[in-house]
């Protein structure tokens, strides 16, 4: 098992302010020899003025005093990071340096918490103590208590109490799915805090209920997502005052920050920060750090207390961004065998609960639908970013379930929480590296163990290297499946029979080679070393999509249906009838104009005239009819001109000779003039 270290690089302001510079560095000194001691391998890094007294000793006036007494709880940290401990505990709730009210830690004893993670034991005393929070920590960490009890406690101090229409707190987060996650433990705190009201803003609803819902029940504790957010902002003509509702706030939380700047709310977010009040604790929780993340933590946080919480192999020389629990996997298949095997190992791991990626909503579609009717006595959810309305309740649904399978995008992969979820399966990689690390972090999760499985193209196998370098995530080669069954006739025979599948798989496999063409490692996953035909067999098509990838290729290895694909029909008979009926307006417009297309029978299109030199002859033949006054001569010089104007663009010729040539040019036909 990797061990956790756990690192708080203080800032001016911080510890080292309180204590002075001697006290700090004696308290440092204390740490650095009981690390020593005890554990190996936990890092603590100290004040950037400590330099100059690195051989500090440790005084007499150190014991006893305050210096001794916040050096005791900068221990209290440090121990129980887990010397033979099975879970990932840093000790227990009543061990924090600051008291916790007392029906917080019921409710932590009913939720069965018995024990904090890293991030929960840096982050809660700096944020109660009125620090911002800026924190890293792997996947599956716990983050969520380690704000969301900061929040309640904060709240909770406030000489003057909220009223019912006043935020104290705000929770901003990428996803509806995770706002949903966020809310549902929140309220499990607040249960026994009647004075806390906290309200959900979230896509998938209806605006104006939401400000119903505001204007009658308030909220002191909002949780949203940035559209969302930022529409309620702009309904001051509807009532909804949340603009003076938010001058009151305490506590204003950025969860899964990196991915907030990712998917483009940046905008949003500066929208939505220009309402908020200066004055405020604020804390941003991510799992991975990027350059917008830094400036975001610049901008937004005054003299913020970095806390990076990293998991270290024995062997490694940095930390990995994985749980170590989770044990991560590749296998190399072609194209067309990739979707036997998952079918495969699904059938094999039905009584399990599982998460299945697939890089587009089109390939979620119908992979989803195929596996519907191929893996029998499983529960099969599927879930995208397109869908609306039904996401709550399919996710809800699927948290539920002892076992299961999930087909979704990677609108599931970041800060939800699931519970037991044994495999992470990834039919696709993902567009970039580090949402494959968010992917593989929603198993082996607080501790638990899991499993993930990425399926990676013969050309794609550097990706396993690339992963190990830039997310300090390996992966190990997982044997081949066994007893694999093709199952792609049956797909093809789903497609035949109802023209809704055909259609899927059309969009799917359009929409997979777009995504795959959009991979930030272009040069691992090039689109034009995809091997199509092989790619259509797997997607099991009737016949090959007319695409722009796909022009003025020939692929004779490729075996479309003998069936006119016009003639397969939608199930659904009320949309049979809608097709049907645009097929014969579309026969009659296309009746109608044909006399006017002059198209060449039997000729290939791209030896027929286009319609620029068509459009050029015509107005030739117009100027001709009309009598032009230019001179032959002179269009001949002007042409003459242009040809050394291009030489000169492209550097065959020095701007000496173009003026030169010009001007002889020009001086010969003066006088032949004269």
């Amino acid at each position: 098992m990797g061990q956790v270290s756990w690192v708080a690089m203080m800032n001016k302001g911080d510890v080292a302010t309180v204590l002075g510079l001697a006290a700090w560095c004696k308290c440092l000194q204390k740490l650095r020899q009981w690390k020593a001691e005890r554990y190996k391998g936990v890092g603590f890094s100290s004040h950037p003025a400590c330099k100059q007294q690195r051989n500090a000793t440790e005084s007499p006036s150190c014991r006893g005093g305050p210096c001794a007494n916040i050096c005791s709880a900068l221990l209290q940290h440090l121990l129980g990071l887990f010397p033979n401990m099975e879970n990932i505990t840093e000790g227990t709730w009543d061990s924090l340096p600051v008291q916790l009210n007392e029906k917080i830690l019921q409710t932590l004893e009913e939720m069965k918490f018995t024990h904090m993670t890293p991030v929960q034991s840096a982050c809660i005393p700096l944020f109660v103590n009125n620090k911002d929070v800026a924190a890293e920590a792997v996947t599956g960490s716990g983050k969520t208590l380690a704000f969301v009890i900061p929040i309640i406690e904060l709240l909770l101090r406030r000489e003057e109490k909220l009223k019912k229409k006043q935020v104290g707190a705000l929770v901003i987060t990428p996803t509806r799915e995770l706002a949903l996650q966020i809310s549902e433990v929140m309220g499990k705190f607040i249960q026994k805090f009647p004075e806390l009201t906290q309200i959900l803003l979230i896509g998938g609803s209806n605006p104006a209920e939401d400000v119903e819902r505001f204007k009658e029940h308030g909220g002191n504790i909002v949780i949203a997502t940035p559209g969302r957010l930022e529409d309620m902002f702009r309904r001051k003509s509807e009532g909804l005052e949340l603009a003076s509702a938010v001058r009151s706030l305490d506590v204003l939380v950025l969860d899964e920050a990196d991915r907030l700047l990712d998917m483009g709310f940046e905008a949003s977010l500066n929208t939505i920060l220009s309402y908020l009040p200066k004055q405020r604790r604020t804390g941003l929780f991510s799992a991975t750090q990027t350059q917008e993340l830094e400036k975001l933590v610049r901008a937004g946080l005054r003299n913020p207390v970095r806390i990076t919480v990293k998991e270290k192999g024995q062997a490694a020389a940095a930390a990995q961004k994985t749980p170590s629990r989770l044990s991560n996997y590749y296998t190399i298949l072609r194209a067309e065998d990739k979707f036997n095997n998952l079918v495969t190992f699904l059938r094999q791991h039905k009584h399990e609960k599982n998460l299945v990626f697939f890089s587009t909503c089109a390939c979620v579609e119908y992979f989803g639908r195929a596996l519907e009717s191929l893996v029998k006595k499983v529960t099969i959810h599927c879930i995208h970013g397109r869908m609306k309305n039904k996401r709550n309740s399919i996710f809800a649904d699927f948290r539920a379930l002892k076992s299961g399978i999930m087909v979704c995008t990677d609108v599931m992969a970041r800060g939800i929480d699931i519970p037991d979820v044994n495999w992470v399966l990834q039919y696709d990689p993902p567009s970039s590296a580090s949402a494959f690390v968010h992917r593989c972090g929603r198993t082996a999760r607080i501790g638990n163990y899991g499993n993930a499985l990425v399926f990676l193209l013969p050309m794609e196998e550097s990706y396993v290297n690339f992963l190990s370098i830039n997310q300090k995530c390996p992966l190990q080669k997982m044997s081949p499946i066994k007893d694999v069954v093709d199952v792609l006739p049956k797909v093809k025979a789903m497609a035949l029979a109802d023209r809704a599948m055909f259609d899927k798989g059309m969009r799917a496999f359009v929409s997979y080679v777009q995504a795959y063409a959009k991979h930030e490692c272009s040069l691992i996953f090039r689109v034009k070393d995809l091997d199509f035909v092989s790619m259509a067999r797997g997607f099991a098509l009737l016949r090959l999509p007319k695409m722009p990838e796909l022009r003025g290729k020939s692929f004779p290895d490729f075996t479309e249906t003998t069936v006119d694909t016009d003639s397969i029909r939608y199930k659904d008979k009320n949309r049979e009838k809608q097709r049907q009926k645009m097929l014969a307006e579309l026969k009659d417009k296309v009746k109608v104009e044909l006399p006017k297309k002059n198209f060449i029978k039997n000729k290939a299109w791209s030896k027929q005239k286009s319609k620029k030199e068509r459009r050029k002859k015509r107005a030739a033949k117009r100027k001709h009819d009309e009598g032009s006054d230019v001179d032959e001569e002179y269009m001949k010089e002007l042409l003459e001109d242009t040809r050394l104007l291009k030489k000169l663009k492209k550097g065959r010729i020095s701007e000496e000779d173009f003026e030169q040539q010009i001007t002889n040019g020009s001086k010969s036909k003066h006088e032949e003039e004269l």
